[in-house]
């Protein structure tokens, strides 16, 4: 039988992913795609978004019992009246789970209202879902005003990531269109905002990670006989490699599509794809480290 902990990190990692790839992907039609072009793009996707707003409320409301389990003696105390009060109502992790469930209730219901509604709904509700993970974590090992200088820069650290992430996702059919005459002069202008804008969000998730690092270990993660370290480290490499296919993207391969433009825009779309896998790998690794001893 899978235990406590495991089924956490599963609920970790799927309710994560959703807030990332939709925290990313709204803000992305919100703010920078055309809006004629963002509404195509965004019914491209069709039940999609609505899905992925499901598996974030339903793991948010599974987080509360599992969380009980762990802390508690096992899945004994998952449905356990008194230890799930005691969590809510005495925890940080109680704290952070109510935080979750009002913010995964916003971005269920912002699919009620008329379709132009529906992207800044979904761009709030999965904000303030991502806003709330950082009151757990490491940053709980401090107190007074670098406690919150340690969740403010979480904070920072995964919107940004997600804005990062997220982005790449409709930025695919995006590039997908520039092929198509009637929208080629939209989809460039997204395009080159999506590069202007990638290159902020790039350096706010090293420059976050780094100072998250600092924080929690005082030194960079070398130490291979620490689980901690070692998945840190890891998800290090990871992102660097996110880091070196964008600067591919944006520095060699752009600057080609006026001289071969199909090939060209293929590649890109490969690169991008290839982004999205590493990211979820690296909130995969997130989900598993993020709740082990920080040494």
């Amino acid at each position: 039988m899978i235990d406590p902990n495991t089924a956490l990190e599963a609920c970790r990692f799927f309710h994560d992913v959703s807030l990332m790839l939709l925290w990313g992907a709204s803000v992305f039609l919100c703010l920078l795609v055309p809006k004629a072009l963002a509404e195509k793009v965004w019914r491209m996707f069709g039940v999609a978004p609505f899905l992925a707003a499901l598996i974030a409320g339903l793991t948010a409301i599974a987080w509360l019992p599992l969380a009980s389990a762990t802390i508690g003696n096992g899945w004994s105390d998952a449905l356990n009246a008194g230890t799930i009060r005691d969590v809510l109502l005495d925890t940080t992790v109680g704290q952070a789970w109510l935080a979750q469930a009002a913010a995964a209730l916003i971005l269920v219901l912002a699919f009620l209202p008329p379709g132009q509604w529906r992207r800044p709904g979904v761009a709030l509700g999965s904000g303030l879902g991502l806003a709330a993970l950082m009151l757990t974590g490491h940053a709980s090992m401090h107190e007074g005003w670098l406690k919150l200088a340690h969740r403010a820069n979480d904070m920072l650290h995964v919107l940004a990531g997600g804005g990062w992430l997220g982005a790449l996702v409709p930025l695919v059919p995006i590039l997908r269109l520039l092929k198509t005459p009637e929208w080629r002069a939209e989809a460039l202008s997204a395009l080159r905002r999506f590069s202007t804008a990638g290159h902020g969000a790039v350096a706010l998730v090293i420059a976050s990670g780094f100072v998250n690092t600092m924080l929690v270990l005082q030194r960079l993660p070398t130490d291979w006989s620490s689980p901690y370290q070692t998945l840190l480290a890891v998800k290090i490499a990871l992102v660097a490699c996110m880091s070196l296919l964008a600067i591919v993207n944006r520095y060699i391969l752009v600057p080609r599509i006026r001289r071969d433009r199909v090939r060209s825009l293929n590649a890109i779309r490969r690169g991008s794809i290839a982004e999205i896998i590493l990211g979820i790998a690296v909130i995969a690794l997130v989900a598993v480290f993020g709740v082990l001893e920080p040494v």
